[in-house]
């Protein structure tokens, strides 16, 4: 017995050598909630996103915008047809020209010509349509940033709440252990004298260990909440964090209501991104119409390179109609309208499964509050029972398992008190994150 109390105190004492090497920095929630807004990757990864969604918003100008391109082309040709063309752009024919010998059996010509393109959309009903949606896409992104905001904001206060619970943990069991520790030294005194038996002490040699066991996974359940926070704030993770105050009862303005609203930020996003695939849908369907766009080019000839002294332009109109490109179009206009039901059926289980969760984060709040009282009433009365049994044992009037029974209780209704006033913060923060618009 003695043995394993050694290697147990060996443990302890390299534990807590290793956790003062490392840096405690103390922090404050604001600290916390500042970096992470700011540094977080998921927070960035949802802004990255909103600008992908803001670039496709964009490429839908060219519904509007015209396109405009500029060419130069050199070639040599000795085809009688293409050497007679190049001749008559370029406005050098001549009436020997025209003699058939040099007609069929042409020299080689050289023809250079700078070409600007202008094509101008002037109806494109499935354009609009795809531009529309893309907008819709680009304002659910938006929002998707606003719901990951808050919802890394309440992972940072259930995240500080856990490291101030771990120094609860901490403290409450370091008290205990002097507590241990000042009833082993009686407890030996009183078996020299000859008052108790030796199974008192081993007895009490055991509820040491076991303290100092309890009190090692507290300091690694700090370690533990200070890697997350720094995961969060995406800081290096060999920083213990302390918070500046100690974790008590909050309150939160809670909104009262008996259902999930539909301004909450991510249920908007998931209807705007309804309606997106319900305009892609309208605008696969509008592929079926035609199209009408206007196109003009102005165009300069030579034989020599970048010259240009002949010129012409032409411009006009095309209304174009493609009747039928195979199943393809009907396949993919059935395909967009079964996207637009599954997600109105998302939209609809998204909404019922926060609404589900609204009403369990009630009860959850609800039956915290019970705890509350009741354990802080628990912890009154195991306080009381172990200041008796103890001033009782000092006397000798106790038993030894008595007052470890004492001791280990109060500890135990400590911790579960400061776990109650947690899953109580919890609760309310967790029933604020559902209702925030």
């Amino acid at each position: 017995m003695k043995k394993q109390i050694y290697i147990f105190s060996f443990i302890f004492i390299i534990a807590s050598v290793v956790m003062q090497a490392q840096q405690v920095l103390p922090i404050t929630k604001a600290e916390v909630l500042t970096k992470v807004s700011e540094e977080n990757r998921s927070i960035k990864i949802s802004e990255q996103e909103y600008l992908e969604a803001k670039a496709d918003f964009r490429q839908t100008n060219g519904v509007f915008l015209p396109n405009i391109t500029a060419s130069h082309t050199g070639m040599a040709t000795t085809n009688p047809l293409m050497a007679f063309g190049s001749k008559l752009n370029q406005e050098i024919l001549t009436a020997s020209d025209f003699n058939p010998n040099l007609l069929n059996n042409p020299g080689q010509v050289e023809n250079f010509a700078t070409r600007i393109e202008i094509q101008q959309p002037l109806i494109n009903m499935d354009g609009l349509y795809q531009r529309k949606a893309a907008k819709s896409k680009m304002e659910a992104h938006a929002l998707k940033i606003e719901r990951t905001s808050d919802y890394y904001a309440f992972e940072v206060e259930k995240a500080y709440m856990q490291l101030q619970l771990a120094y609860k943990g901490v403290d409450v069991l370091e008290k205990a252990l002097v507590t241990a520790i000042e009833s082993k030294k009686i407890t030996e005194n009183r078996f020299k004298q000859g008052y108790l038996q030796r199974a008192d002490v081993l007895s009490i040699d055991v509820r040491v260990s076991e303290v100092k066991n309890q009190l090692q996974t507290a300091k690694s359940n700090v370690e533990n909440a200070s890697n997350y926070l720094s995961f969060l704030m995406n800081e290096t993770s060999d920083v213990i964090y302390k918070p500046s105050d100690s974790l008590q009862i909050g309150h939160f303005n809670i909104i009262n209501s008996e259902t999930i609203s539909e301004n909450r930020s991510d249920i908007k996003a998931m209807k705007l991104a309804s309606n997106a695939y319900e305009t892609m849908s309208k605008a696969d369907n509008m592929a079926f119409l035609p199209r009408l766009n206007a196109f003009g080019s102005y165009e300069l000839y030579d034989n020599q390179i970048f010259q240009g002294d002949a010129s012409g332009y032409i411009f006009g109109a095309q209304l174009s109609w493609t009747i039928l490109e195979g199943t393809k179009r009907f396949g993919k206009a059935q395909k967009s309208k079964a996207e637009f039901e599954k997600s109105k059926l998302k939209y609809e289980q998204y909404v019922s499964q926060n609404q589900l969760e609204l009403n369990k984060a009630k009860r959850m709040l609800t039956d915290a509050e019970n705890r509350l009282n009741l354990t802080k009433l628990a912890l009154e009365q195991s306080e009381e029972s172990f200041r008796i049994r103890t001033n009782r044992y000092e006397e000798g009037l106790e038993k030894t398992t008595d007052l470890l029974l004492a001791e280990t209780q109060y500890s135990q209704k400590q911790l579960e008190y400061y776990q109650t006033i947690f899953e109580y913060n919890y609760a309310q923060s967790y029933l604020y994150f559902l209702t925030k618009n």
